[in-house]
């Protein structure tokens, strides 16, 4: 009995203890989970330890794209301004609720999730400011992946993708880095450098892209001449490592250009500045091609646009790349049943060469790219003209195959378009009668393509036929030929009666 009393008694004793400490003591020790919006500095700054610098936000002339930051979409797991600036990362943290408190509002909106996330960033609280860990992944992966790297690229001075990617390889990125064999690490922001699984960057030759965004190259000058070694990309399940053995060769700023020379047999001429003087020289163009001291020559060498590659035998510098442009004043193409074909005097393959080359399309008043974005193939790879195709919902030839429509179709290297007419089936060609590169003085050479149409009506035992009226009209002479049987019919009627 005094066994079952001492026991209430301890008991009783427990229960006025934990009555005297206040609930919310023991809830603060607790860690919560959730996801903050973290900006990139604060992001970085553990995964790149002692490399760590201040990370930009990233300002966009694109702005709508900037807002894109829903699941599935173009800047998925970022966080913005609500106007123009991708400010950092939403990402997953553990933090305990004292530290939670501690932050108040400036909570980094903080969102509380129902599960423990597999990866998150661990947060601490230190005089009102939260400090953010490495991400904690227990189970980081390595890929086996290619890394191709392209120094010609309209995103900046470089470019990386990543090539036999596994199905399941996941290309929304939180966050990337490029670790090089100097152990130094580049921390990478979206839109300037994570673009669709590709990462991008400016050393500071190519400092604007297409969409007239400035780009920001000091932080990753550093990367031109050194090795990356390793690529770390951060998903919102963990590390994905790819291990590699990447040269960034060194950019430069320089001049090289070349000439316009015509297409056959011949030669064109280019020039070249900025090189520095241990830049090993070697070129090269094309099949047929060879370049050397300022000279391209060339043999049977079709119309359009070649490049001329200038690289370094020491492999330090980056590969020099430049376009120019060989043309003709031929058009070895006519309109005939729908499709272009060889035009009298020149073959199949000239044809096609012109037909591979089109650059544009303009039907009436309006002008349509062939190749590149936002194109529309009109014309087939076999000369045909799509009737039936569309720009966007509109349909290009609105009363298709049988309307009457100008098309005026234009080939790079070719200096004369081809100019149909499809109400007369005309096919008009501008013909350069001068050679002067700099000034051409031109003239008109039409070709009609015509059916003769026979259209033959019998009434009483005679014949009418279309081809025999003066007129040449065929419809005229439908409309004679029916007076007739409507006179030959009131005749036979009035008889009859």
């Amino acid at each position: 009995m005094k066994k079952i009393q001492s026991l209430v008694s301890v008991s009783a004793a427990i229960v006025t203890v934990l009555a005297a400490v206040p609930m919310t003591a023991a809830a603060a020790d607790d860690t919560v989970y959730g996801t903050m919006n973290i900006p990139y500095t604060d992001f970085y700054a553990a995964e790149l330890g002692e490399n760590a610098y201040a990370v930009d936000a990233v300002t966009s002339a694109t702005k709508n794209k900037v807002l894109m930051n829903e699941p599935g979409k173009l800047f998925e797991g970022t966080y913005n301004n609500g106007e123009d600036t991708i400010l950092g990362v939403t990402y997953a943290v553990a933090i305990s609720q004292a530290d939670l408190d501690a932050l108040g509002d400036n909570n980094y909106g903080f969102t509380k999730l129902d599960e423990t996330p597999a990866v998150y960033k661990n947060v601490t609280v230190a005089d009102g400011k939260a400090s953010f860990s490495a991400v904690q992944d227990a189970s980081p992966e390595t890929a086996s992946v290619g890394v191709k790297l392209s120094t010609e690229t309209p995103w900046g001075d470089y470019l990386i993708d990543f090539t036999d990617r596994p199905e399941d390889f996941d290309t929304v990125y939180s966050g990337a880095i490029l670790k090089t064999a100097d152990g130094k690490a580049y921390a990478m922001r979206h839109e300037q450098n994570i673009w669709r699984g590709e990462i991008a960057w400016s050393s500071g030759i190519k400092t604007t892209e297409p969409h007239g965004n400035v780009l920001d190259w000091e932080a990753y000058k550093g990367l031109m001449g050194s090795t990356v070694n390793e690529i770390v990309l951060i998903t919102k399940n963990g590390y994905v490592t790819v291990t590699t053995d990447t040269y960034i060769p060194v950019k430069f700023a320089n001049t090289v250009t070349v000439e316009e020379g015509k297409a056959g047999t011949g030669k064109t001429s280019f020039t070249e500045e900025g090189f520095p003087t241990d830049y090993q020289k070697t070129y090269a163009v094309a099949d047929g091609f060879t370049a050397a001291s300022g000279e391209i020559s060339y043999t049977n060498a079709k119309p359009g646009n070649y490049t001329l590659t200038i690289s370094d035998a020491g492999k330090k510098y980056a590969d020099v790349i430049t376009n120019f442009l060989l043309t003709t004043t031929d058009l070895p193409v006519q309109y005939k049943e729908g499709k272009l074909v060889a035009a009298e005097g020149f073959t199949d393959e000239q044809a096609a060469a012109f037909i591979k080359n089109i650059a544009t399309v303009q039907v009436g008043e309006t002008n349509y790219n062939a190749s590149g974005k936002r194109s529309t193939k009109i014309v087939g790879e076999d000369g045909t003209i799509d009737f039936a195709v569309k720009s966007g919902e509109n349909a290009i030839f609105a009363d298709g195959e049988n309307g009457a429509y100008t098309i005026t179709v234009s080939a790079t290297g070719y200096t004369n378009p081809l100019v149909i007419n499809t109400a007369a089936a005309e096919t008009t060609a501008a013909a350069v009668t001068t050679t002067s590169a700099k000034a051409t003085t031109t003239t008109k050479a039409t070709t009609k393509a015509t059916t003769a149409t026979k259209a033959t009506t019998k009434a009483a035992g005679a014949t009418t036929t279309a081809g025999a009226t003066k007129t040449g009209d065929a419809g005229v002479s439908m409309a004679v030929a029916g007076l007739l049987l409507a006179g030959a019919a009131a005749v036979a009627a009035k008889k009859k009666h």
